[in-house]
């Protein structure tokens, strides 16, 4: 059994002639909190449809928990929860029955099951007392948080989130840090979260991933990247301009 959740090995995207992913090579282990940087046009979006099935790379390949996302989509797909953007849930559902309806595409618990484990994420998440409200009554905070139960819904052992605290507030920015750091500390889960918010990876992510141009320029601990600089902005500036 292998200990890198998520392995990318010598990925390459072309479209039209135009490299978006080039050669990228990098894996996180079990347990870690790695943040995705890198500037519009980076290949961050790319890279992050490629790992969730959306599209195929033109080369290399990527696993995730040691199965291969393009041989083995749905297995691989199995161990991954998502938020892509934003979460999009049916505003006339409560939270809970948005999550059931998930739930019950799980073919191998039953009813009873699939209620059980509704409860449980939503109790993880927080929302325990507005999961029966609709989800068009729900705050920007509310909703991601719904999303972060719907990607774990499924036990996965990769979350991935793209640009999660987009449009939140400094409080509901906090609490999203928290609720990710609760996830890893009680349930050992690994995440790659891609931000432009790089005061919030700084606090959150011990590791890093820098794209430019489609290509990596830095893999390892934050804090390495940030010697010498006086934050992880000036680090990531000068990173860019090299």
């Amino acid at each position: 059994m292998t200990n890198l959740v998520l392995d990318v090995q010598n990925v390459t995207k072309t479209v039209r002639g135009r490299k978006l992913v080039d050669s990228l090579r990098f894996s996180v282990p079990k347990g870690q909190i790695c943040g995705l940087l890198g500037p519009n046009g980076a290949g961050k979006t790319t890279l992050i449809r490629m790992i969730t099935g959306l599209i195929r790379p033109t080369s290399g390949s990527i696993a995730i928990g040691g199965t291969d996302v393009h041989t083995h989509r749905p297995e691989a797909l199995a161990k991954l929860g998502a938020i892509v953007e934003s979460p999009i849930f049916f505003p006339y559902l409560t939270g809970s029955g948005n999550l059931l309806n998930l739930a019950r595409l799980d073919a191998s618990l039953s009813p009873a099951e699939q209620k059980d484990r509704v409860r449980e994420v939503i109790a993880t998440v927080g929302l325990e007392g507005r999961e029966h409200d609709r989800v068009g009554t729900y705050s920007l905070g509310m909703k991601q948080r719904l999303g972060i139960a719907q990607a774990i819904l499924g036990r996965p052992e990769l979350i991935i989130l793209d640009e999660p605290a987009n449009g939140l507030d400094p409080m509901g920015i906090r609490e999203l840090r928290e609720l990710i750091q609760k996830l890893h500390d009680q349930s050992g889960l690994t995440f790659l979260i891609s931000s432009h918010l790089l005061d919030e990876i700084q606090k959150i992510c011990p590791q890093v991933v820098l794209m430019k141009e489609g290509r990596l320029v830095y893999h390892g601990t934050t804090d390495e990247l940030r010697s010498g600089s006086e934050s992880l902005e000036d680090a990531f500036v000068e990173r860019m301009l090299r």
